[in-house]
C-alpha cells in the first residue's frame, strides 16, 4: 500500500502511536523514538512543501508521553564482597580484575574512564587521589579509599618495570582494556 503526504494526518499518526504500545507492545520510550522520527520527517514535509505546513504543524504538536526514568541499581555490600572475593589474587588477571573492579567501586567512575587511567594520573601517597578523564573532556579528581589504595599498591608491586610503563589496567599483551575486553 502507497500513502502520500496527504493522507497522512494527525488522527492516523495517533492510531500508529497507539497501535505501537497496543499491538506491538513497544515501550513509551519506543513509542516516543518512533513520533520523533515521524516529527523529523514532518519538519522536511513543511519545508520542502509550505503548502503542506498546516497537516505538518498539526502532526509536529503531537506530545510525547512520559515516561519514568529507570531507578540506578547498585550492588549491595555483601553482594560487592562476593563479587570482589571471586578473584584469584594468585595470578595477574585476577590482582588486576580485583584492582579494576574495587576501583570502579570506590571511585564511582565508569568503565571508560578506568581504563583510561595511566600510572601518571594515579597518586597513592596521601592525600591518595586519582585523576579520571570523565566524558566531554572533563577531567575531576577523586579521593581515593585506604583499601583501593592497598589494593592498587600490591597490583602495582606485582608487575613488571615494563608494564608499570603503560596503562594501568591493561590485557594479556600490554594495551589498554577496553569498555569489552
Amino acid at each position: 500500500v502507497q500513502l502520500t503526504v496527504e493522507q497522512l494526518d494527525r488522527d492516523m499518526v495517533l492510531a500508529f502511536l497507539d497501535f505501537l504500545e497496543a499491538k506491538r507492545g513497544n515501550s513509551v520510550r519506543t513509542r516516543n523514538a518512533r513520533l520523533a522520527a515521524i516529527r523529523s520527517f514532518f519538519e522536511h514535509v513543511a519545508y520542502s512543501d509550505p503548502s503542506a505546513m498546516g497537516m505538518a504543524q498539526r502532526i509536529l504538536l503531537i506530545p510525547g508521553k512520559r515516561c519514568s526514568s529507570r531507578v540506578i541499581s547498585y550492588l549491595r555490600k555483601d553482594e560487592l564482597s562476593a563479587v570482589l572475593a571471586a578473584h584469584d589474587l594468585s595470578t595477574p588477571q585476577g590482582r588486576r580484575d580485583h584492582a579494576l573492579l574495587l576501583f570502579l567501586a570506590r571511585t564511582g567512575a565508569r568503565v571508560s574512564e578506568a581504563t583510561a587511567v595511566d600510572p601518571g594520573d594515579l597518586r597513592l601517597d596521601g592525600p591518595a587521589q586519582v585523576l579520571v578523564h570523565g566524558k566531554g573532556r572533563k577531567d575531576r579528581v577523586v579521593p581515593l579509599a585506604p583499601d583501593l589504595v592497598i589494593a592498587l599498591r600490591e597490583f602495582n608491586r606485582a608487575r613488571s618495570v615494563s608494564e608499570r610503563r603503560g596503562p594501568v589496567f591493561a590485557n594479556a599483551r600490554g594495551k589498554r582494556l577496553t569498555r569489552f575486553g
